[in-house]
């Protein structure tokens, strides 16, 4: 079972999003929070797989809440909801540490993708649409690159290929045919980066490589 948390300050919103989560067979709604800071204690006290985060709530905002159950619980996968696409909001969960975002009006079965897919530790951000809100809303990354080593020592040559076409916003299938190979190749290559730099999706995978000046910013 795939356990779900739901943290907005709208009752209806909670309600609507349980009533379809509930009638799946393999997801359980486990508790619902009308604002940040209950959200956060609320994944503290059950540890939920997948937390549906609004961002815009009084008192707490959702990207507070989710850089602390990032911190404090982070096995629990966070997906932003946010009214308007591409918005900071929605960015600065992303940049907080959730694992995808997601439109208050999504269909049903984008949402039950979604949420699927966040708890099988996937990002419920296709990598173009991350790379587009990077471009939008790039003057919120540090101007300078870190300091200290190579970020990309710990990478084999091809993982770092890898690295940077996902950077690009490239799909597994597209990887796989810009480095003639294929895709179940790509997919491991990706999983090493994400293990090797620490990064819990590619979502984070794109941010690192744009907040390390890896890709030119436009």
């Amino acid at each position: 079972m795939i356990r779900v948390a739901i943290v907005d300050d709208q009752q209806l919103i909670r309600t609507g999003f349980r009533l379809l989560l509930e009638a799946q067979p393999d997801i359980e709604v486990v508790g619902e929070a009308g604002d940040g800071g209950a959200g956060v204690r609320l994944v503290r006290a059950l540890r939920p797989d997948v937390v549906l985060m609004d961002v815009r709530m009084p008192h707490v905002d959702g990207v507070t809440a989710t850089a602390a159950i990032v911190k404090q619980v982070p096995e629990t996968r966070v997906l932003v909801l946010t009214t308007f696409d591409l918005d900071e909001y929605a960015f600065g969960g992303l940049r907080a540490g959730a694992s995808g975002f997601l439109l208050k009006d999504v269909s049903a079965a984008q949402l039950l993708d979604a949420v699927r897919s966040v708890a099988a530790g996937e990002a419920a951000v296709s990598p173009r649409v991350t790379q587009r809100m990077l471009e939008l809303f790039g003057s919120v990354l540090p101007d300078d690159r870190p300091a200290g080593p190579d970020p990309l020592e710990p990478l084999t040559p091809r993982e770092r290929d890898v690295l940077l076409a996902m950077a690009r916003g490239l799909s597994n299938p597209e990887i796989a045919a810009h480095l003639v190979t294929s895709e179940s190749t790509v997919k491991t290559h990706v999983g090493r980066v994400l293990g090797k730099l620490g990064l819990r999706d590619r979502v984070h995978a794109v941010i690192f490589a744009y907040e390390h000046g890896l890709v030119p910013r436009s």
